[in-house]
């Protein structure tokens, strides 16, 4: 299974013509004359969460979108039609987003070839939040083809997963909602029918560490297919004494604040007009308890067995679900044809996804299996692929599986210099360093080992 890297310094359009031109194949191998085809970037916000200047280490270029769009209207050939859409964070400003994008030359590129091109805003709902309190909601036109409900039962990877006493958790205040859809045999999940109908998906992830997935490329970036996130489980409530993920350890303060949080968000369900008089109160609790920014906390370290199940399921979804929610059998030759091009030319290590450091890595990596992808990019980052539990279980998978290959068999190409690499050839001394978030620190980097002298990535 081969995964391809591409250096490229900037974003300015030659380069990136110039970078992607060697995979234009990838792209007419999988898209036919009169496809529809799902363009997927991340788009989770319109700003680095504490430095509004900062973008290009929080979401997909504009200019790496338009450079693959050009490819995948070639491959269309004058019929077709393209649609790019995300689901970004729920309290997200799509508006702000677009204005750093290019959506009206997208459509006109689009029409120039004879394709219709639509830029779609996923979400069913958006919130505002106040010192991270949400305060108010509002409906969403969302997914013009409306949504797919995919129920994957016993072939979920929440299947024989027993939550704690105290449930999941996913995206909002209303915890019922959420294990309501994960229970008694059922794991649902509400997706972007406009993705699912497509005849192929072209996934373009940002490269950057997760606070609750260790990293976030390929596999990840398929949260945003979702038009309604609450049945979406991120972590389960509690302490490891109670069973749940929540906190990497079960002190009396951790116990204390998991029971007050859990008031407080039963209070907003129940009321959510008190949500704006509820934030000095989030303030008060952030100077006792610890600020986010150094604190960990809601599943955000290495312990987290949640997130993992929900990111591996909905690949699963990608792959193999029809529109009617039913699914395909389980075989290679069943799964949706997929592309992904990870944006690694300015990518973000430390506290993301919301808040990362900027870091300018210069790479572009594609290739057309997300987890081969996503083991590459593990590698290049620092990262040990068996510590990140979407990589190492996405290998295990049992039903409607993900990979057809062993990790060994994964090979980094570089077009550039001809040379290959298999995944275990890729080690420490190879890789970019990355910083891990500070809950998967000290726990997710690979170990030095001698290597034969090597040219390294840096």
């Amino acid at each position: 299974m081969r995964v391809f890297v591409e250096r490229c310094s900037g974003y300015e359009e030659e380069r990136l013509d110039r970078a992607l031109e060697p995979w234009t194949d990838l792209f007419r191998e999988r898209i036919a004359k009169g496809n529809t085809v799902a363009v997927k970037p991340n788009w989770l916000a319109h700003c680095h969460k504490f430095d509004p200047g900062e973008w290009e280490s929080v979401i997909t270029h504009p200019n790496l979108i338009t450079a693959v769009l050009k490819i995948v209207l070639g491959a269309l050939g004058g019929s077709g039609r393209v649609v790019i859409a995300d689901a970004p964070q729920t309290n997200s400003d799509f508006e702000k987003i677009m204005e750093r994008m290019r959506p009206e030359r997208w459509v006109r590129m689009g029409r120039e070839a004879g394709v219709e091109v639509s830029v779609l805003d996923l979400r069913d709902h958006a919130w505002t939040t106040e010192g991270d309190v949400l305060t108010s909601r509002r409906n969403l036109p969302g997914d013009p083809m409306g949504s797919t409900v995919c129920d994957l039962a016993e072939s979920s990877e929440f299947s024989g997963h027993s939550p704690s006493k105290r449930g999941y958790f996913g995206a909002d205040y209303d915890k019922e909602d959420t294990n309501r859809n994960h229970s008694n045999g059922h794991h649902r999940y509400k997706v972007s029918r406009s993705v699912i109908e497509a005849d192929t998906f072209v996934c373009l992830p940002k490269l950057k560490t997760h606070k609750k997935a260790g990293i976030t490329c390929s596999l990840k970036n398929l949260v945003g297919i979702n038009t309604y996130k609450n049945w979406l489980p991120h972590h389960n409530e509690g302490t490891p004494a109670e069973g749940g993920d929540q906190f990497p350890d079960s002190t009396s303060k951790n116990h204390v604040e998991s029971l007050l949080n859990e008031r407080f968000k039963a209070l907003l369900t129940r009321f959510p007009d008190l949500g704006k008089w509820m934030v000095p109160v989030k303030g008060l609790a952030r100077k006792i308890f610890g600020d986010t920014r150094d604190t960990i906390r809601n599943g955000a370290w290495y312990g987290n067995d949640t997130l993992w199940r929900t990111v591996l399921d909905l690949n699963k979804i990608l792959l193999y679900a029809n529109p009617d929610g039913t699914l395909r059998p389980e075989s290679q030759g069943s799964r949706k044809p997929y592309i992904s091009i990870v944006d690694g030319i300015v990518a973000g290590e430390g506290n993301g996804p919301e808040a990362p450091i900027s870091r300018r890595a210069g790479l572009l990596i594609g290739g057309t299996n997300p987890v081969a992808v996503d083991l590459v990019c593990a590698r290049l980052m620092g990262f040990d692929w068996t510590k990140i539990s979407s990589l190492s279980n996405a290998l295990a998978i049992r039903r409607y599986p993900l990979a057809d290959f062993a990790w060994d068999d994964v090979v980094m190409v570089w077009s550039d210099s001809k040379g290959a690499l298999r995944l275990s050839e890729i080690g420490l001394e190879e890789s970019l360093r990355f910083r891990a978030h500070f809950g998967w620190a000290g726990h997710i980097e690979l170990a030095p080992r001698p290597v034969a002298a090597r040219t390294s990535v840096r």
